[in-house]
């Protein structure tokens, strides 16, 4: 019992708090778009695709086809996630239901526990990951598929608003959000092949990244405008 805690606490410990810490930053990613929509990236853009429905409503005529192409190519994004997601899932189940040795010369230099459990447990893990980021990526497809046949509705249909197109248009784009989340977080988790360091390392590295694309700043953004202001202005007393 003791020998087999000693080959896996590093991975026993390691893991679950690297996943912690990314399941923390997430809980509280959203728990700011909820209370400050306008500080992150998905609290603006939500807003600025309800005010790109109205406008595309408003004179659907001239603007139809740039809605189709905006939305077909979102299509195309959600499209290769899900392409690539239920590849490395095929990847992952022929790994698992491979005879070779080919893992035996790898385990021998990684640290942690690489048993034919914890090996099983590493492979089951990603496959379950990349799983469901097919699943949301495949969902969100959907309901951009029906905004995209709802949007060319002559205005006055029964039932179908604005309100009611930017909802199942944000649907689609929260699906894709949680799938592309779900793809990222299976990545610090590929390189548990490695060893459990690295994925502790990879997940606390990924959260000031993620940060740094998730908050917008107010001020640095204020402070570069008065800048730039300046700077115009200045150029314009020379002249």
């Amino acid at each position: 019992m003791v020998a087999e805690w000693r080959s896996c606490y590093l991975d026993v410990i390691l893991v679950p708090l690297g996943s912690l810490i990314s399941c923390g930053y997430h809980a509280w990613l959203w728990h700011r778009v909820r209370t400050q929509p306008f500080t992150t990236l998905i609290g603006i853009n939500t807003n600025a695709r309800r005010f790109w429905i109205s406008t595309i409503l408003q004179d659907n005529e001239k603007k139809n086809i740039l809605a189709v192409q905006s939305l077909r190519n979102t299509i195309m994004g959600c499209t290769l996630m899900a392409t690539t997601s239920i590849l490395l899932c095929t990847g992952l189940a022929a790994v698992l239901s491979s005879t070779y040795s080919i893992k035996k010369p790898l385990n021998d230099a990684v640290y942690g526990a690489h048993g034919e459990f914890m090996l099983a447990l590493k492979y089951v893990t990603l496959l379950t990951l990349f799983l469901f980021s097919f699943f949301c990526h495949s969902l969100s497809i959907r309901f951009i598929n029906q905004v995209n046949i709802l949007i060319n509705i002559p205005a006055g249909a029964t039932a179908v608003t604005p309100d009611y197109i930017s909802d199942i248009l944000d649907k689609g784009f929260l699906l894709n959000t949680v799938g592309n989340r779900l793809f990222y977080g299976a990545l610090p988790l590929l390189l548990w092949i490695f060893g459990p360091v690295l994925v502790f390392v990879c997940s606390v590295s990924m959260v000031p990244v993620l940060y740094n694309l998730d908050i917008v700043c107010y001020a640095a953004a204020g402070k570069r405008n008065t800048l730039a202001a300046g700077e115009a202005n200045g150029d314009l007393n020379n002249v």
